[in-house]
């Protein structure tokens, strides 16, 4: 029996909740460790490059970083029962949409977990128990440095203000009636079994929309499809389903889509814009709704280039439909705005073992 799989991290984060899921639906034994800081965010930075969560540590002692490459590099290593499709254009669609859901529903699951008194207070006690137990300090002190840092890190210091709470929230409601619509006809996003894109969602609803008090309700209330797809997913082994994979995109991924093209990459071209010009904090306007002093990221500069990358190594024929669906649903333009991406030399090559940037400042979103 192989060994099970040390992932550490937190039991109530986005990133983590998305591995779990992962190694739950593929069958790979695994075991579940809460960082403790100091010590560790030292071990990881000395291992990795960079301190992040969660991280892995793989049997032989090697460890690994970043979601999206742990996967993929699983997905080689053990590639039955496959998470990613094996049509290329549905594999394609649902790596667009696992990116979407990495690094653009974080910030309405950041929102509703900092922003709202409830959540903030179960969020920062739980995370200074988790993660700070052995820090002699009072535990009213802890939590309130959790509920700075992140606010400081990832809600009011990364672009939200009062003025745009009501676009932030609106991100997460759209998402909620297109899901919805969508669980009440079949079990996953691109069908019958989950696959890369129900993982991807699974960062943001699992550990986030699903846990904190004021998305859950919102959900029990107007998505209960959606909870039910949360549990299912969390339930689901791969080895158990019968059904084929997808070999075609559903129609209605094309609302997804649109979100994609009307929000993620203007926000991802706006970004490549800053790190450019060197600016680490920027202003966007995101449909109508306006973001004054964004954090830059080297990462998203990096994410923009993956993406292109996944496009351009699609077989001639499923390229030409790729095409043709962002073309549709306004995806194709803002892919390709940005001639020039300002990647670092050799940026990220060291994935999944060694990571090169992430966000600036802190790296963990919790």
């Amino acid at each position: 029996m192989t060994a099970p799989l040390d992932l550490y991290g937190s039991n109530i984060s986005y990133f983590t909740g998305k591995l779990e899921n992962y190694f739950r639906i593929k069958g790979i034994e695994y075991r579940l460790h809460a960082m403790r800081f100091p010590g560790d965010g030292k071990r990881i930075q000395r291992e990795l490059g960079v301190f992040q969560m969660p991280v892995l540590q793989l049997p032989d002692g090697r460890w690994m970083t970043d979601t999206t490459k742990i996967i993929q590099w699983f997905e080689a290593e053990r590639p039955a029962p496959a998470v990613i499709p094996a049509d290329p254009l549905v594999a394609f669609i649902s790596f667009l949409l696992e990116d979407y859901a990495d690094e653009w529903l974080w910030r309405p699951a950041m929102h509703y977990r900092w922003h709202y008194p409830e959540g903030a207070h179960f969020a920062s006690r739980h995370l200074a128990a988790e993660h700070f137990a052995s820090v002699p300090l009072p535990g009213a002190l802890k939590r309130a440095f959790m509920r700075h840092r992140q606010r400081s890190g990832y809600t009011t210091g990364d672009g939200i203000t009062a003025a745009n709470i009501d676009g932030v929230e609106a991100i997460f409601l759209r998402l909620l009636g297109q899901l919805q619509a969508i669980f009440e006809q079949r079990p996953f996003l691109m069908g019958a079994r989950p696959g890369l894109a129900d993982i991807g969602f699974s960062g943001p609803f699992f550990r986030h929309f699903a846990l904190d008090p004021v998305p859950l309700e919102i959900i029990r209330q107007h998505a209960p499809a959606v909870l039910e797809w949360v549990a299912r997913l969390w339930n689901t082994r791969l080895a158990d389903c019968t059904t084929e994979a997808p070999h075609s995109v559903p129609d209605d991924i094309g609302l997804l889509l649109e979100e994609v093209g009307s929000s993620y990459l203007p926000y991802l071209n706006a970004n490549v814009a800053a790190v450019a010009a060197g600016q680490q904090q920027f202003d966007v306007q995101v449909g109508n709704v306006a973001y004054r002093g964004a954090r830059y990221s080297r990462y998203r500069v990096w994410c923009l280039a993956e993406l292109r990358r996944q496009f351009e190594a699609l077989p001639p024929a499923a390229g030409l439909e790729a095409r043709a669906l962002l073309e549709r649903h306004g995806c194709w333009a803002p892919l390709w705005q940005q001639e020039e991406l300002p990647l670092l030399p050799g940026q990220e090559e060291g994935l999944p073992f060694r990571a090169s940037t992430k966000m600036v400042g802190t790296n963990e979103r919790v």
